[in-house]
This record gives structure tokens, sequence and C-alpha cells, in this order.
């Protein structure tokens, strides 16, 4: 059970990098302009560990999972892969680029805890265990859908901005490196497509039968265990569909590039929120279920830590143009406090 929980999770993250590098590259070579490709493509692909875990977790009645796993990976992202970052390395930002996404980010949580809990609070049984739930209203879903349009929209703006801005010119014609230069329908060769092919083909299955694993082991060490399966979902599968992110944070740190782990972060977190949840909450209905159920105890404690842990991120560095080593600290702190209290 546990060595298959494991194996779920190194399926799922191995998985989700050869999906994400072979996409890419496949795109590249049809001709997709790298713009699009990195505001769509890689964007989402880079989510998808966590939007397979929930809503497969959602199709086979496991709730707490699906909601917990994208509210705690948002939590983890914030709270402890940021926090590890900005203890390490603070630095400035260009208020400009950081804050529209930013308050997307902040509105887009805010969005999803106004519209669980001005809903009517039921008790509900999923998988043997009965609990207080609320639901996602309507309103909160129309929100996070438009949310995540802006999103989309935004950021495709701003990667066409840069992309022509890195159009070669008189000025620029020296500065093309090496590495920028992309793959061709003519230089890519037979064997380049077999092997990104087979490693979209693979990246794909691993994510699934990874997610797979991942759910239904999940639910029975929660059960052999004795706790919720929110616990597990918000912490240890959290976590785990969040080392993408700590790998590109780590990456990050050892080029002292902090926009590159900082913009990371925002995009998986956006996503996660504003297109996993609803994503489910269609699940859900699909199922005849109705709207998606999110349980008491992850509207009232995980998701207000998860907004206060946004909030100390976002807001002071908004204020100041710069993210502050006291505010690692207190993300981490502060993490480290949920999670202890989560256990017990």
């Amino acid at each position: 059970m546990y060595v298959l929980f494991v194996v779920g999770l190194i399926l799922i993250i191995k998985g989700g990098d050869w999906f994400v590098d072979s996409a890419s590259w496949i795109a590249e070579v049809l001709g997709v302009p790298k713009f699009v490709i990195g505001a769509t493509i890689v964007s989402i692909a880079t989510t998808l560990p966590e939007m397979i875990v929930s809503i497969q977790a959602t199709a086979k009645g496991n709730v707490d999972m699906a909601a917990g796993n994208a509210i705690g990976s948002v939590t983890a992202n914030t709270a402890m892969i940021m926090g590890i970052f900005i203890v390490c390395m603070p630095f400035a930002i260009k208020r400009k680029e950081f804050t529209p996404k930013a308050l997307m980010m902040f509105g887009a949580s805010a969005a999803l805890v106004l519209g669980c809990i001005f809903t009517a609070k039921k008790s509900m049984t999923f998988e043997g265990e009965t609990n207080d739930y609320y639901t996602l209203s309507t309103i909160g879903l129309v929100v996070l859908i438009a949310i995540f349009i802006a999103f989309f929209v935004e950021n495709f703006i701003s990667m066409k901005k840069e992309q022509t801005h890195l159009e070669p010119s008189p000025d620029n014609i020296g500065l093309q490196q090496e590495d920028d230069i992309v793959p061709t329908k003519e230089t890519a060769t037979g064997k380049d497509w077999a092997k990104n092919i087979i490693f979209f083909v693979l990246g794909a299955a691993g994510i699934v039968i990874g997610a797979d694993l991942l759910v239904d082991h999940g639910t029975e060490i929660a059960q052999s265990l004795g706790i919720p399966q929110r616990v597990i979902s918000v912490i240890a599968i959290a976590i785990g569909t969040s080392l993408p992110e700590l790998v590109t944070t780590i990456t990050a740190l050892r080029k002292k590039v902090g926009a590159l782990s900082v913009g990371n972060i925002l995009g998986a977190n956006i996503i996660d929120l504003t297109l996993i949840l609803p994503i489910c909450s269609f699940v859900s209905m699909g199922k005849g279920t109705g709207a998606l159920a999110v349980s008491a105890s992850s509207v009232t404690i995980d998701m207000i830590v998860c907004l206060a842990a946004i909030a100390i991120a976002i807001f002071p560095t908004i204020i100041t143009k710069k993210f502050s080593r006291w505010q690692g600290i207190v993300m981490l702190a502060g993490y480290i406090g949920y999670v202890v209290t989560v256990f017990i």
C-alpha cells in the first residue's frame, strides 16, 4: 500500500516532466510560436499532476481528496516552497509584472472561500466518512472561470510582447544563444519524432496511472491510520504533486533567478484554483452528485491558511516592491504550525 503510493508519486512527477518536455518539442516543430507554448501548453501541463489526481478523486467520490489536493498544493507552493526561496534569497520585483498575477491569485483564493462559505452546510457521507460539507456555488464557479480566462489572456499578451521584443533586429541580432535555437520540421529527424512521441505517451500514461495509485492508496492509508482523507490530501499528496515547483525553485536558487521561481508558482497556483476546481465541479455535476462538495474543515481551516499565506506573500511585496526575508520566515513557520495542527 505505502510502496504503491510512493510509486504513484514517482510516476506522476516523472510523467509530468516527460509530458511537458515532449509536448513543448512537438509544438515547436509544428511551428507553434514560443509565446503560445509558454502561455498554454507549459502553463497547463505543469499542473497536470494535481489536475488528474483531483479529477480522478472526484470521479471516484473522494471529494475530500479532490479539493484538498488543489488547495493543499497552493498552500505548499506559497508557504513552503516560496517561503524557502525568500528566506534563502530575498529579491526585488517589478511591480507592473508581479501585481496582476498576484492579485488574480489572491482573488481566486478569496472567491473560493466566499463561493463555499455562503452555501448551506450539510452533513454528507463519502467513502465511509460522514462530515459537514459546503458546496462550491455557481457564483463562485463563474468567478473562478472568469479569473482563469483573465489569467490566460494576460499571460498570452505578456508573452506575445516578450516574443516581439526578442525578435531579430539590428539591435539584438547577435544576442540569440545556442539554447534559443528551436527545432523545425526540416531539422527534426525521424529519431527525434519517435523519441518525443514515445515520451509524450509514456508521460501521459505515467500521470494517469500515478494519479490512480495516489487516489486509491492514499484513501487506503488514511483509512488504515484512522485519519481523514483530507489530511492525506492537503499534506502528503499536495506536497508530492508540488515537487516539480520545488525542483524549479532549487534550480532558480542555483541560478539566482528569483522571477523564474515566483512566476512559476504564481501560474501554478492560479491554474490549481481556477481550472482544476471548476473541472472537478463539472465532473461532480456530470456524475449527478451536484456541485463539488468541500469539507467544512477545508473551508474554515485549509482555505483560510491558504488565503493568509498568499496575503503575506503578495501585499507587502506589492507595497515595498521586494520580497523580504521576514515574509519567508513567517510563511514557513506558519506552514509548519499548520501541518502540526492538521495532524493533531
